[in-house]
């Protein structure tokens, strides 16, 4: 059973062509991970996600283009599976010119030059761990249990904070108090005021959370830099016996 069956079945759908809201089944298919899109059925059932779906149906039948490309507007849940969740970065919202955002929070696909929220992170990385990296292709971290999430996953281009407070924000609360109901202890890397609001759905006292300043050149100097993310999140996965992750 693939996805989109899943759906249709938890949905009580006889039939495929019968939806509550086209543009809701045509982003929902883009999300692959049968066990997210389980867990996340009822938030996609609920009247603010219909609404947030008729939005981007109306910005994309006005022409306008949004990032990431709907195909990758769930791609961190894609490549980081709900039972794989080790760490969880959260940002603001995505990139918002063109060729950058690839569904994965802070990360941009090979061949892209840097931009300087990544390349920030990647100077601290450095300096944490004398680590560097030889392109912004974060999808290796995500592939080892770092869900990189933003706060609003989608944004029209060259406007940034566009699509905040159309829903997004309280699907991604729904996802963080998801997993801080996990069985296991989690690490919160927590970037930004938008994302810091986020601690209301944490738990603290069950999971670890690195707070700092965003890593962009508004902020990074007050804060992030020198903060040290990396290792810390490393030397608590070590000490609830996981493997810490290889940056």
């Amino acid at each position: 059973m693939n996805t989109l069956q899943t759906l249709v079945c938890i949905f009580g759908i006889e039939n495929q062509k019968i939806a509550y809201l086209k543009m809701d089944l045509a982003l929902i298919k883009y999300l692959t991970s049968e066990k997210w899109a389980k867990e996340l059925a009822p938030s996609f059932k609920m009247p603010y996600f219909i609404e947030l779906a008729s939005f981007l149906q109306k910005e994309l039948a006005a022409q306008k283009t949004i990032f990431p490309a709907l195909p990758q507007v769930f791609e961190a849940f894609n490549l980081c599976d709900l039972d794989q969740v080790k760490v969880v970065i959260i940002g603001q919202d995505p990139y918002h010119q063109a060729g950058q955002a690839n569904g994965l929070a802070f990360s941009v696909s090979k061949g892209q030059s840097l931009p300087p929220s990544l390349r920030n992170i990647f100077k601290e990385l450095n300096s944490d761990l004398n680590i560097n990296l030889p392109n912004g292709d974060l999808s290796a971290w995500a592939k080892q249990g770092v869900l990189l999430l933003n706060t609003v996953l989608t944004v029209e281009a060259a406007k940034p904070n566009a699509h905040n407070n159309k829903g997004w924000e309280i699907f991604t609360d729904q996802i963080i108090r998801l997993l801080n109901e996990q069985g296991q202890p989690l690490v919160f890397i927590l970037w930004g005021k938008p994302a810091q609001s986020k601690i209301k759905c944490i738990d603290t006292s069950k999971h670890f959370c690195v707070q700092s300043p965003h890593p962009s050149p508004l902020a990074a100097y007050r804060g992030f830099f020198g903060s040290k993310p990396f290792s810390k999140t490393n030397n608590y996965l070590k000490s609830q016996g996981k493997a810490p992750i290889v940056w």
